[in-house]
């Protein structure tokens, strides 16, 4: 059999695949497919032997390197003895194991967990739970759900719904629930001078408001821990997760607590509210939940919740929500190898080490002429570049600078996947200071290209 080539497979692919979140004219132009052979550890491969660092873990997801053996063994010993199995009337131990570990894990007093397939799956169930659950206890009124202004929640409708980033949202807005949207406590948006905490206070009062005057029609508020990583990697201070607890609990409102993106390390901490030290009334995980192998998402709840739904069947108050692949063994297996490895390694200290490395490598980054803020929350390092440092004056998105820093770096074996006038770093924990080094380089060049005229 002769070799596949990547313009091979490139052209096979175009002629049927429907690539997500891409205009598919780009993929015959200035955008070329990268067909990727194999992965291991921080690396991809293509077909033509090319390699490149992946300094965004494959989209978020991956946390302990490609092809990680002890997560392959999990999985091929699971294949061997249960690979699928309906979750609805049945149940296997991998999955009750995984949700012992999880409610372990998790702030104190989420009790329960309901496994879906995605993370905007998982968004849905918490949305659905939530106003399921006031509808349950009779506060039938409470039906909106409150956001912030810059956040996103996945792409199905209702998570779709419950975000707010327009590039994502304007053209389904009429297919959509309307939903409170509030201003994000993003301290990159704060006022000259201000810290990020006095942005987090100022802006919560703004929610304040919202929930004093409307709590009674208010099922839940839904936010991203710490980093609005879609919504240009902002970031703010924990005081307003904290805030946001008491005013919750004041008002007899849910809080949604999206860490799909910021789970697992990701923040320095197992969970981004950790940070804060409050516990969500519905937590949403996913994404690196199974080390970047399969497709998984859980949300977390307590028993109060739960118990809601706990009724005779003539009542009809059961969730009735459901995956065909809820639960699946292959994942779970994944998962708690996932888990495992952070148990039996001192992962979060060493990523904190990880987490200054990059920092320092980010420094000639910060200096640049044309970057006027560089932010990190752990092993997230996001850097924004402007026309104008002074005045924060954006390039124009039309001439999609970005591009030419993806370009450059994929031509120098990195693959960096900027987000608007953002260029960001979350790559594996397995990732090494040498490579944290290539990224951070790389990224400095790629800047220089982009922001000539």
């Amino acid at each position: 059999m002769s070799k596949l080539s990547n313009a091979a497979l490139r052209e096979r692919d175009l002629a049927h695949v429907w690539h997500p979140c891409t205009q598919m004219k780009d993929h015959e132009g200035e955008m070329p497919l990268i067909p990727v052979r194999r992965a291991a550890g921080a690396w991809l491969e293509d077909h033509d032997g090319r390699r490149y660092l992946d300094a965004i873990s494959s989209w978020w997801v991956n946390l302990f390197g490609h092809a990680n053996p002890r997560i392959n063994a999990a999985i091929a010993a699971q294949l061997q003895q249960l690979p699928h199995v309906m979750f609805a009337g049945f149940t296997h131990e991998p999955a009750t194991r995984l949700a012992e570990r999880l409610v372990a894990l998790a702030p104190p007093g989420l009790e329960r967990c309901f496994f879906a397939d995605s993370g905007s799956a998982a968004i849905e169930v918490a949305v659905k739970m939530s106003y399921h659950y006031w509808q349950n206890r009779g506060a039938a009124r409470k039906t909106r759900f409150v956001t912030l202004s810059n956040s996103y929640h996945g792409e199905t409708l209702g998570a779709l719904a419950v975000g707010s980033v327009e590039l994502y949202k304007a053209i389904y807005r009429p297919l959509l629930m309307d939903v409170i949207t509030v201003p994000s406590p993003d301290a990159y948006a704060g006022e000259p001078g201000e810290s990020a905490a006095d942005c987090a206070r100022r802006r919560f009062a703004e929610l304040e408001q919202v929930l004093a005057e409307g709590a009674s029609e208010i099922a839940a508020v839904i936010v991203e821990p710490l980093v609005q990583c879609a919504g240009a990697m902002r970031m703010y201070d924990p005081l307003y997760l904290r805030l946001l607890r008491e005013a919750c609990d004041r008002h007899g409102v849910h809080l949604i607590a999206d860490e799909i993106a910021v789970g697992f390390g990701r923040t320095g901490t197992m969970f981004a509210c950790e940070q804060a030290g409050i516990r969500p009334d519905f937590l949403c995980l996913a994404k690196g939940l199974t080390g970047g192998y399969l497709p998984m998402s859980v949300v977390l709840t307590t028993d109060e919740v739960y118990d809601a739904f706990y009724d005779e069947y003539a009542k009809l108050n059961a969730f009735l929500h459901s995956h065909s692949y809820a639960g699946n063994p292959l994942a779970c297996a994944a998962a708690l190898a996932t888990l495992d490895l952070f148990a039996q390694g001192d992962v979060l200290n060493r990523n904190r080490a990880l987490a200054s490395r990059l920092a320092e490598a980010a420094a000639p980054l910060a200096a640049h002429p044309n970057v006027a803020e560089v932010r990190q929350r752990g092993m997230i390092l996001a850097v924004e570049f402007v026309r104008d440092r002074a005045t924060r004056e954006t390039f124009p998105w039309q001439e999609r600078r970005h591009l030419r820093i993806h370009r450059h770096a994929l031509s120098r074996g990195v693959l960096l996947r900027p987000l608007g006038n953002v260029v960001y770093f979350m790559p594996p924990y397995v990732v090494s200071p040498e490579e944290i080094d290539l990224m951070a380089r790389v990224a400095l060049e790629g800047l220089d290209l982009a922001v000539r005229d």
